[in-house]
């Protein structure tokens, strides 16, 4: 079926309309007193329907069938009423809402929001997207009791299966973590949004990102595996979207100040305040961060500001400005041989490598009620940001140096030989994203239509070339002084992407539901510049220096298909199951590299293929027991990796077709309500989450490629811990294990110690790691504090082939933190 028949069938169903037995609903929310309660949470956990009550407390639900629903009202300050309620016909209910008697427990707080969002998962419709059948995991970050501070991934992402992390010791900047195959770095293989819009430097040329927002900022961070490739991008591993925290709506200003202290000299300080004062609101932060890292030469300092201003013009229309500023600057280590690991994890012979970020985001978004049943959002976005890094990688001059254990020498007056490194990139994108999401009768039942278009523009560049001689951040060019320096090019990368993306829920019956989506991509990938080749003599010395332009164009075009389903026979469990097409256009770090021991294929091209869910989850008992499982499919074709060519030369090129499935587990359960119903004072829950996978590359025309592993997949990762409290006291202790994982395509072992490899080459080694965290909120107050790595393990999760390495990037041991918050 061709886009065109698609557009006339989309258009033909929102023209259609049935009035067998569906009726309205709405109501008043109102506290003892009969003041009106506004922005009460209003779900009807029957249907997954929700919505909000506007300033006058009253709600409207359009289109509902006879029958009886279990409806949950939620408001901050308020008691949580649940109340069943029969439609026979246009109906409605008044509801009011008793004042809470006393501050809440921590315990009763945590309580209070698992009745309502126990089990951690998107509902079918959230604004104007839509998640029915997919595989989708929320992660609420204000019941974490973990290392907030230093955005630890390990206990932030705990609940969210099959994850595989990178671990850095930067009090958490920059967030690296892929799943199911698909490189960690910088999460790259992820469509990395904030509230919404993309963060990362470029949607499709550089999908890095260099900016994670704090934790502490954080009120959920959505997960939505491959199938969100319709809506948000082709990317295979899906969505990331952090959501900010909101105004808050109840007070004109509300302070939160956290200050906290850890190992290794670590210092953050994050202050926010936040408030509504009739149709405005404001939430803003300012999050600072310093620490020295575990490892020499690891210091690191960091300025992040964030403002959320919104305002109301009437209950129907809203318009919120965002800005988001982040500068930091981190000294780099390098990375370490097999060799070094095991005799001193802690060993840094790089004493003058840096990396600088500077990320500016700009946000506008227009949310429109049309209709009771007509939603509509325009997000306009933009992007300045800059990444620099400069640093000695091996003698520059010698064609077969060691990156890794290359000594930076000194003449006799202690002056550095050598120029170091210096790479500058700089991304100026901007885009706009317009979203449609009509609720129409379709044969007495409702159904939920989404068309939606984003059009995106970016003018990046990227210069490689000589630094400075010296120790300190110096990120200007020394082109002058060392004109014959192997490594300069200058690019400039402009990208143009235009997509036309729809899905529609057909609700086949009550309980069934099925969910047909495509997306439209136009893409135009440009290389623009020029590279030196420079040639030596068996002495070092130049025998040629010349300058190659190097541009090219590629335009493509692309449909993807896909489907999903949902089957809820009871509001106690979902089967639910998907199909869709990815795809990865190369990127300009794919098809422009300047490096000695770094070769790009000229053939290379992008990547595409399928990935499929289907599992079931829901609850038993209750809120005694949450679970999630099952399993995967992801077919991965012209993957892209590294190999060897015969004179060690990495070589980034299509390596062929992989296959990667597993099993993916879930399961919450609350013990003390399983035994002792009812008591508010106490909470113990036990959380297991583990995933099993296996990968084989099954087509490949690199010899001794097919069938082996696919890299960055353990075949076990397991993350299981306990929560236990009592009041006002939360504790956790997390305890985490992966299996050993491939590093590179040919499942090599670890390289010898006089192979310039070493390091690089090898498998990762499998690791556990256990967490223990606490809490203690006293009125205003609250004290965190805990132990990370407590058995001191010692152990790495990257092996990087460039910054910050290349080598063994080692994790951090035993280490501690203490948070001090105060909230008026």
């Amino acid at each position: 079926m061709k886009l065109r028949d698609y557009s006339i069938f989309f258009g033909t169903l929102l023209t259609i309309s049935s009035v067998f037995g569906q009726y309205q609903f709405k109501g008043t929310v109102t506290s003892l007193d009969n003041q009106p309660i506004a922005n009460a949470e209003v779900y009807n956990r029957t249907n997954g329907q929700q919505t909000i009550t506007n300033t006058d407390g009253q709600f409207k639900f359009a289109d509902v069938s006879e029958g009886e629903y279990l409806i949950t009202i939620f408001s901050f300050d308020f008691e949580i009423l649940d109340q069943r309620i029969k439609i026979e016909g246009d109906s409605s209910k008044d509801f009011v809402l008793k004042p809470l008697g006393e501050e809440l427990s921590e315990v009763l707080i945590t309580q209070r929001k698992e009745k309502i969002f126990g089990l951690k998962q998107l509902r079918p419709v959230e604004g104007t997207a839509i998640f029915a059948g997919k595989k989708s995991e929320v992660v609420l970050v204000d019941q974490t009791v973990g290392n907030l501070a230093s955005n630890n991934s390990r206990q932030i992402y705990a609940q969210v299966v099959g994850l595989n992390i990178y671990e850095n010791s930067d009090a958490g900047l920059q967030l690296n973590i892929g799943g199911r195959g698909l490189d960690p770095n910088r999460s790259a293989n992820f469509n990395i949004k904030q509230n919404g819009y993309d963060i990362s430097a470029d949607v499709l040329g550089y999908p890095e990102s260099y900016y994670t927002p704090p934790a502490e900022a954080l009120s959920e961070i959505q997960v939505v595996r491959g199938a969100a490739s319709l809506q948000y991008g082709t990317q295979f591993g899906g969505l990331i979207n952090f959501k900010m925290k909101q105004p808050n709506p109840n007070k004109k200003i509300e302070l939160i100040s956290r200050q906290s202290l850890g190992s290794f000299n670590l210092f953050t300080s994050f202050n926010s305040i936040s408030g509504t004062l009739g149709k405005f609101s404001y939430y803003t932060y300012f999050n600072y961060k310093k620490g020295d890292g575990y490892r020499p030469n690891s210091e690191f300092d960091s300025k992040n500001f964030y403002a959320n201003i919104g305002y109301a013009f009437t209950d129907r229309t809203k318009l919120t400005f965002e800005a988001t500023y982040l500068d930091y600057l981190a000294q780099q280590p390098g990375g370490l041989t097999d060799t070094q690991f095991n005799e001193n994890p802690e060993f840094s012979n790089r004493t003058r490598n840096w990396f600088d970020v500077n990320w500016k985001l700009f946000s506008l978004k227009l949310e429109h009620k049309f209709s009771d049943k007509t939603d509509f959002s325009l997000n306009l976005f933009g992007l300045d940001a800059s990444r620099k890094a400069v640093g000695f990688r091996g003698n520059p001059f010698v064609l077969n140096s060691n990156p890794i254990t290359d000594v930076d020498e000194t003449d006799a007056n202690g002056n550095f030989a050598f120029p170091r490194d210096l790479i500058v990139g700089n991304f100026r994108n901007w885009g706009a994203e317009a979203r449609l999401l009509n609720r129409y009768n379709l044969f007495g039942k409702e159904s939920v239509f989404l068309i939606g278009s984003k059009y995106y523009q970016a003018n990046n560049d990227s210069r490689q070339g000589p630094g400075s001689i010296g120790t300190n951040a110096n990120f200007n060019f020394a082109s002058q002084a060392f004109p014959d320096y192997p490594n300069q090019s200058d690019f400039d990368f402009p990208n143009l992407n235009v997509a036309l993306f729809g899905e529609n829920i057909f609700n086949i019956s009550d309980s069934f539901s099925v969910t047909p989506g495509f997306r439209f991509e136009y893409i135009k990938t440009e290389s623009e510049g020029s590279y030196n080749r420079i040639n030596f003599d068996l002495a070092g010395n130049p025998i040629s220096n010349t300058t190659r332009e190097d541009n090219r164009t590629l335009d493509r075009s692309f449909l993807l298909f896909g489907i999903g389903a949902s089957y809820k026979p009871n509001t106690h469990l979902e089967a639910y199951a998907n199909l869709s097409q990815n795809y990865r256009s190369v990127t300009f770090s794919d098809i422009r590299v300047v490096s000695p021991t770094f070769v790009i294929d000229p053939d290379i091209s992008d990547e595409e293929g399928f990935t499929a869910d289907f599992g079931v989850r829901g609850k038993i008992g209750g809120n005694k027991l949450s679970y999630d499982i099952g399993g995967f499919g992801l077919l991965y074709d012209d993957r892209i990796g590294i190999v060897f060519d015969d004179r060690a030369n990495r070589v980034r090129k299509n390596i062929g077709k992989a296959l990667i499935y597993g099993l993916e587990t879930f399961m919450d359960w609350n013990i003390l309500n399983t035994f002792y119903e009812g008591n508010s004072d106490f909470r113990c829950n036990w959380f297991v989450n583990a995933s099993f996978t296996e990968s084989e590359y099954i087509e490949s025309e690199e010899a001794g490629v097919q069938g082996n592993k696919v890299e960055f997949i353990p075949a076990v990762n397991l993350k299981t811990g306990l929560k236990f409290g009592y009041k006002n006291f939360l504790a956790n202790t997390q305890f985490t294990y992966l299996s050993e994982q491939f590093t590179d395509v040919s499942n090599a072992p670890v390289a010898t110690p006089s192979d310039s490899r070493n390091g690089i080459i090898g498998e990762i080694p499998s690791y556990h790691i256990l967490d223990f965290s606490v809490s203690y909120r006293y009125k205003k107050f609250k004290l965190e504090t805990g132990i990370n790595n407590v058995l001191d393990s010692l152990y790495f999760t990257r092996r990087a082939t460039g910054y910050p390495g290349p080598g063994i990037i080692p994790s951090e041991p035993l280490t501690w933190y203490t948070t001090l918050q105060f909230k008026w």
